[in-house]
């Protein structure tokens, strides 16, 4: 079965960086296409990053240009290099992917942007 496990949340001081990372199994993970989505209390859960399985980009304009998706197929794992992060990207990061007409999630890991 597919399973998402996200890792890397935690507290960090505005300006500050954190790693959050995505181990996948269950599924062919080099040839799906592999996205960061988040949720903030209160608000609706939104794309934050998506990548191709040939490492093609796409990211919410709130977060281009500081946070980096990538993956290593070698390791079926999804990276999201979240940098000068602000108290509003405070939120749980879900991984998701989209298999066989499904979409499947992590459980989700909890990054707190706070002084």
């Amino acid at each position: 079965q597919v399973q998402l496990v996200e890792s890397g949340g935690g507290l960090v001081q505005p300006g500050g960086s954190l790693r959050l990372s995505c181990a996948a199994s269950g599924f062919t993970f080099s040839v799906y296409y592999m996205s960061w989505y988040r949720q903030a209390p209160g608000k609706q859960r939104e794309l934050v990053a998506t990548i191709t399985s040939v490492g093609l980009t796409n990211y919410a304009s709130s977060v281009k240009d500081r946070f980096t998706i990538s993956r290593d197929n070698a390791k079926n794992t999804v990276y999201l290099e979240m940098n000068s992060l602000k108290p509003e990207d405070t939120a749980v990061y879900y991984c998701s992917a989209f298999v066989r007409a499904l979409r499947y999630w992590g459980q989700g890991t909890q990054v707190t942007v706070s002084s």
